[in-house]
C-alpha cells in the first residue's frame, strides 16, 4: 500500500468491507457531514452516481460500499487532490466501477440527463471579501472560490434524468440558498432532514433531498442527534458509521 502514497499522505481504514481511503495531512479531511451524506442518499435506487466536489472520494468509496448501483462518478476540479482519490479507487481494486474526473463542474463532459443521483458536499461558506489563497486546497474546499452554490446544483440539473434525485449536505445558514437553487434549476426539495450535535444544541447541519421535475411536498424528517446529553455518540450515528456491529 506504501508505494501508492505520495509524501504527506496517509491511509485511513473506513472499516467497510475492508475499504480504505487515501488522505493528505495538508488538505481537507473528510469529516461526518460526508458519512451522513452517503448514509441520507444510500436507500435511493440508482444505476449511475455522480459526486460533485468529491474531494478525497469518499463518497464515491461509501456509496460503492451501501449501494447496488453500477457506475459512481466523482468530479474534483484540483488535480492533486482528483489524482489522490483516483489511486484510493486503485488501492481499493474498485477503479471499474468508481470513476474519478478532474475537471470543472461547470463545464462536464458527461452525457447529460444520465444519473439516477447526484450527490454533493460544497464548499460551505462564500469567498466574500476575504483575503484567501484561490492555490490553497483547504480554502477550496471550505470557499466557494472555484464554484458557487448554484453552480453544483445548475450542474446537478443538467446531469440528473428526470426525477432523478439531487442530495446534498450544508450548513442551515444556507437553507434558504439551497432550496431557493434548487427550485430555480426544476430540482423539488423532497426530504429534508436537521442534523443536531446534541440534544437542545442548534442545529450543525441539514441533509436535503430533491428530485428533478418532482411535485412540491417537502417531508421533514426527524432530526438526526449525533451525541447524547453525555457527549457520548448516539445509537443512531453508530448504526451509520457501522461501529454498533462490534458492541458487545
Amino acid at each position: 500500500m506504501n508505494n501508492m502514497l505520495l509524501q504527506d499522505e496517509f491511509i485511513s481504514d473506513l472499516q467497510r468491507g475492508g475499504l480504505v481511503l487515501i488522505q493528505k495531512r495538508s488538505a481537507f479531511k473528510f469529516g461526518t457531514d460526508a458519512v451522513l451524506l452517503s448514509d441520507f442518499a444510500k436507500d435511493i435506487r440508482c444505476r449511475r452516481i455522480l459526486d460533485l466536489c468529491t474531494g478525497s472520494g469518499i463518497v464515491p468509496v461509501l456509496l460503492y460500499a451501501k449501494t447496488a448501483a453500477q457506475e459512481i462518478y466523482g468530479v474534483e476540479i484540483q488535480p492533486d487532490i482528483a489524482d489522490m482519490a483516483m489511486r484510493s479507487a486503485a488501492l481499493n481494486k474498485i477503479e471499474d466501477k468508481v470513476k474519478i474526473i478532474c475537471a470543472d463542474l461547470r463545464s462536464l463532459e458527461l452525457p447529460r440527463h444520465s444519473f439516477d443521483l447526484v450527490t454533493c458536499n460544497p464548499p460551505y461558506m462564500k469567498a466574500g471579501k476575504a483575503l484567501l489563497n484561490e492555490r490553497d486546497t483547504k480554502s477550496i474546499s471550505r470557499h466557494e472560490i472555484l464554484c458557487t452554490l448554484d453552480d453544483a446544483v445548475s450542474a446537478a440539473a443538467l446531469m440528473l434524468r428526470e426525477k432523478g434525485h439531487l442530495v446534498m449536505v450544508h450548513r442551515p445558514s444556507r437553507l434558504a440558498d439551497v432550496i431557493y437553487s434548487m427550485r430555480q434549476h426544476g430540482i423539488e426539495p423532497k426530504r429534508l432532514r436537521i442534523i443536531l450535535p446534541a440534544p437542545g444544541k442548534a442545529p450543525a447541519l441539514f441533509l436535503i433531498d430533491g428530485t428533478l421535475g418532482g411535485g412540491a411536498e417537502l417531508k421533514v424528517l426527524p432530526p438526526l442527534i449525533l451525541a447524547d446529553e453525555n457527549g457520548l455518540e448516539s445509537d443512531e450515528l453508530k448504526k451509520i458509521y457501522g461501529r454498533d456491529e462490534y458492541d458487545i
